[in-house]
């Protein structure tokens, strides 16, 4: 049975596989991936896959890949709006279940949006109580981004795209936001600080939209970011969360993904891998 991480056994920052990276291809594809190009586990996104919404059954998928589930991302996007439920608070309160069932430490979460206004209004509060009632899990708010269409920009997110802006207990550093921003990640870093919890690894071009390149195929600070954390006191995990929906087989997306891992387990400092 193959091993994750298989050569990297101690490494203090994991790299993972988010089961979105393998889109259009079920969840259940991605754990097959993570192990065969040795990712040290995986996230899984929640979305209208069935298998990404059950535990017992991602739980079979972890133990007969040899590959851990050390995140979930709850379902926040518009196409999971009515994932479990159409209240945006059960979604998470299933999500940290979840997390809870399969060992993971961290449940990624997006900020309201504007539209979603009861739940916005007790976003900063209701994070607060969900991380009392579920210590071990993380709950790391994303950074967005603004919306522009035909000239115009918009922002979609409630309180804002920027949720250092606000203040949490722990965030989500997504590189290619940061691109679709046009903000500085190294910047966003530091806002940050000692609660940045999970990275989200994709680069961008700074065109002002969400691309989710592979790492190095833009102009994102990447590789500075993964130097960085070491410094940083960073003791989370690193999701590769790249887009592959254009890829024209499954060798080519599994050639893209080996070729996001290796750039991370590169570039991350040596202190941070036992190579």
């Amino acid at each position: 049975m193959p091993r994750a991480g298989r050569g990297y056994p101690d490494a203090v920052t994991p790299v993972l596989l988010s089961t979105s990276s393998v889109f259009p291809e079920p969840t259940s594809a991605a754990f097959a991936t993570a192990a065969a190009l040795r990712y040290d586990g995986v996230e899984v996104m929640v979305w209208t896959d069935a298998v990404s919404q059950d535990a017992g059954a991602l739980r079979g998928l972890s133990e007969h890949y040899g590959v851990p589930i050390r995140s979930v991302h709850a379902p926040c996007l518009l196409v999971t709006q009515r994932v479990w439920s159409p209240d945006p608070w059960e979604r998470l309160r299933r999500a940290a279940g979840l997390a809870d069932a399969l060992g993971a430490q961290v449940v990624v979460v997006h900020p309201p949006f504007t539209w979603q206004r009861d739940y916005a209004r007790t976003f900063v509060a209701g994070m607060a109580r969900l991380a009392e009632q579920h210590p071990r899990i993380r709950f790391a708010v994303e950074n967005m981004f603004p919306v522009r269409m035909a000239g115009r920009e918009f922002i979609p997110y409630a309180p804002g795209w920027d949720p250092t802006k606000v203040g949490f207990d722990a965030y989500t550093l997504d590189l290619s936001h940061c691109s679709a921003s046009r903000s500085d990640a190294l910047a966003m870093a530091d806002a940050m600080g000692p609660r940045l919890a999970h990275v989200h690894l994709g680069d961008g071009t700074g065109e002002g939209r969400d691309e989710h390149l592979v790492p190095g195929r833009g102009n994102q600070p990447c590789a500075k970011l993964l130097a960085s954390l070491a410094g940083r006191g960073f003791t989370g995990s690193i999701a590769v969360e790249v887009s592959t929906r254009r890829a024209a087989s499954r060798s080519d997306r599994e050639a893209d993904l080996a070729e996001a891992l290796a750039f991370a387990r590169t570039h991350l400092a040596p202190s941070t891998v036992d190579a």
